[in-house]
């Protein structure tokens, strides 16, 4: 069953990620949250616990999510 966050949510949603320096405008949500999560899947290191940030942010809703603090 769904949660009314989620119910209330729009399925296409703009979000920006900032992630290593590279700045790019998503007109999915859905898709940014699925990239994030293979990246940080499939990545270690550094680069792992960047993707992790973004992806954490994006979890929480963030318009704009980046891995810089």
């Amino acid at each position: 069953m769904l949660k009314i966050s989620e119910l209330a949510m729009p399925k296409s949603r703009k979000v920006t990620t900032i992630c290593n320096g590279r700045r790019e405008v998503w007109t999915n949500y859905e898709q940014a949250k699925a990239f994030f999560l293979e990246l940080m899947m499939s990545t270690e290191g550094e680069e792992h616990d960047r993707a992790e940030c973004v992806y954490i942010q994006l979890l929480h809703g963030l318009d704009k999510c980046s891995d810089e603090d």
